[in-house]
Order: structure tokens, then C-alpha cells, then sequence
């Protein structure tokens, strides 16, 4: 065990040093100040449009602009399916007198990871792991490495778990930096405020049986933690990759394509149900815990999480097969 410490510390020090770990700080550090300005421009042209601040008549006039765009002719069937549902949950959340958008850090942060989950991290993720093995390959420092009296698998164990280490570190400073950032502009309250969940669809309509209410703090732990798995998964893939290939051009290169691809075929061929069974289309499991319908029919919250651990374990056997076989010293 005390080994394997060594070991672990050892990777998430040539980690560190890689700077990488410093430039998806500073990414986050860059981009969620431009976010929330985005958010705070975006509020306050509604309020200057509708020349009102109460959120009761802004998010009346949401419902009514939403059930206009139904009525065009250009619009895919599943996409009206997706807005219907979404202007119900918005009328239940009218109905039920509660305001689905109070500005504060924690609603910022609260919307932030619904819509980062899917792209944003992975893409940061993808930054940090996808040459954790591939890059030492290429500068020949395996060979040293290999010399030390360890096994093979408890070398790649100890990358991989530095990297998983690291990639909550991620997940955590964004939760931590959204907040901050996005606080000086928006305030810092509103933790405890009321927050529905528990949303489920059938043949297009609303079912609110199950839904509940739980204060906001409460969504966002819950929110955060299944975009961390989301991450372990596009983690454990990109480690996976970074073992079969020797250029850390080329294994952050698949990545980045294949993180894009899943979001963009999600997007572009909802109707196309095979999709549901690639890692990559079943990242937005935040979208369970909001009730935002699924584009691909047939996916649940038990069936995403099952891919996306399947995918994970397969990487982890590829790798750790591939590592232990392959003459890494040539």
C-alpha cells in the first residue's frame, strides 16, 4: 500500500508539473466570468423587453413564446416533443408559485452544470488525461519508470488513479469557481431555495406524481455528482486511448472528436436510437434530475449510468491488457 502511495503521489507530481492541471484552472478561471456576464446580459435584456422584473410575467411570456415556436413548420418532431414538455414543467413551476430562476450563485451554478456536463468538463477532462500514458511513450521516460521494482498493472493503476484524483479536483474548482465568480455579479443567496425534481415523461406528457422539492444546495450536491461520473467515464476513456496510441496528438485528437461527435449526433439525429448505447450520448445525466426528456427514446437514468459504467470497465480492461502485453520499451 505504502508503495502504491509513493506511486500515486510520484504521477499527480509529473502531472502537476505538466501545467496542465494549471491551464484547465485557468480555462475555468477565463470562461465562467464570461458566462456569467453572458447570464446577467441575457437577464437583464428580458427584464428591459418586457419592462417588468417580475419573474411571474417573464416566465408567462416564456411559455407563450415557446408555444409559438410549435406552430413552425421547421421544427423536427422531437424537438416539439422536448419544448411541450418543457412549457409544462415551466407552467408547473407557475402554478406552484415558485421561481425556477432566482439570481444567485447557486442558480448560476445550478444551470451551469446542467449545460457543461455534456461538453465543458469533458472537454477539460479530455485536456488533462489524454496524454497521461501517450506522453511519456514519447519521451521515453516508460523506460525508466518500468525499471522500478513494481508490476506493470501497479504502474498503470497508479496513473490512473492520480488521474481520477485530478479530475475530481476539476469538477470540485468549477463548482467552487462558478460559485465565487458568478456571486459578485449575482449575489450569494438563494441555497435554500425550493427546487422541483423528479420530472418523468410518457407518450409526450408530464407525469409529476413523484415530484418533490429539495432546497437548492441539495440539487446542486446531486447535480455535481452525476457530472462527476460523467467525467470518471470520458477519464477512464481517454486513459484507455492514451495507452493505445504513442502521440498525445493523436489520443487527445480521437477524444476531442468523439466528445464533440456524441453531443452533436445527440443534437442532429435524435430519431436514431442506437445512438443511446455510445458513452458519449449519455453524459447529461443532470438532465434526469431536471426532468429534461431524454432526445433518444428509450433512455432512463438506470440505463445511462449502466453505459457509461460498461464503457468504463471495457477501457479499463483494454488498457490494463494492452499495457501488460505490449513491449512498451521499444
Amino acid at each position: 500500500m505504502g508503495n502504491m502511495s509513493g506511486l500515486v503521489y510520484n504521477e499527480l507530481l509529473k502531472m502537476v508539473k505538466k501545467k496542465r492541471v494549471l491551464s484547465v484552472l485557468l480555462i475555468i478561471a477565463v470562461l465562467i466570468p464570461l458566462f456569467t456576464y453572458g447570464q446577467y446580459r441575457t437577464i437583464q435584456n428580458t427584464i428591459d423587453q418586457m419592462e417588468t422584473s417580475d419573474w411571474r410575467s417573464i416566465l408567462q411570456q416564456q411559455i407563450i413564446d415557446n408555444q409559438n415556436r410549435l406552430s413552425s413548420s421547421r421544427m423536427p418532431p422531437e424537438w416539439k416533443e422536448h419544448l411541450k414538455l418543457h412549457i409544462q414543467q415551466q407552467q408547473y413551476y407557475l402554478d406552484h408559485d415558485i421561481n425556477p430562476a432566482t439570481p444567485g450563485a447557486p442558480t448560476f451554478v445550478r444551470k451551469f452544470i446542467g449545460e457543461a456536463v455534456s461538453l465543458f468538463l469533458p472537454l477539460l477532462v479530455v485536456v488533462i488525461a489524454s496524454d497521461i500514458v501517450s506522453s511519456e511513450r514519447g519521451a521515453g521516460t516508460i523506460k525508466l519508470l518500468l525499471t522500478r521494482p513494481v508490476r506493470r498493472w501497479q504502474v498503470l493503476l497508479s496513473k490512473y488513479v492520480a488521474l481520477l484524483l485530478l479530475v475530481s479536483f476539476t469538477v470540485t474548482a468549477t463548482a467552487i469557481l462558478g460559485t465565487l465568480i458568478s456571486g459578485v455579479i449575482f449575489g450569494y443567496a438563494g441555497w435554500e431555495m425550493p427546487v422541483f425534481t423528479g420530472f418523468k415523461e410518457n407518450n409526450g406528457e408530464l407525469i409529476t406524481q413523484q415530484v418533490h422539492l429539495v432546497p437548492q444546495w441539495q440539487y446542486i450536491l446531486m447535480a455535481y455528482g452525476l457530472a462527476w461520473f460523467s467525467s470518471l467515464t470520458v477519464a477512464t476513456l481517454s486513459f484507455m486511448v492514451s495507452v493505445l496510441m504513442r502521440s498525445t496528438a493523436a489520443s487527445m485528437g480521437t477524444m476531442l472528436a468523439a466528445v464533440i461527435s456524441g453531443s452533436l449526433l445527440t443534437q442532429i439525429a435524435p430519431s436514431w436510437t442506437a445512438l443511446k448505447y455510445l458513452a458519449f450520448t449519455n453524459l447529461r445525466l443532470t438532465d434526469y434530475l431536471s426532468g429534461r426528456p431524454a432526445m433518444i427514446e428509450g433512455m432512463s437514468l438506470p440505463f445511462s449510468l449502466s453505459i457509461l459504467t460498461l464503457w468504463s470497465l471495457a477501457g479499463l480492461i483494454i488498457a490494463f491488457t494492452v499495457f501488460a502485453k505490449r513491449d512498451v520499451l521499444a
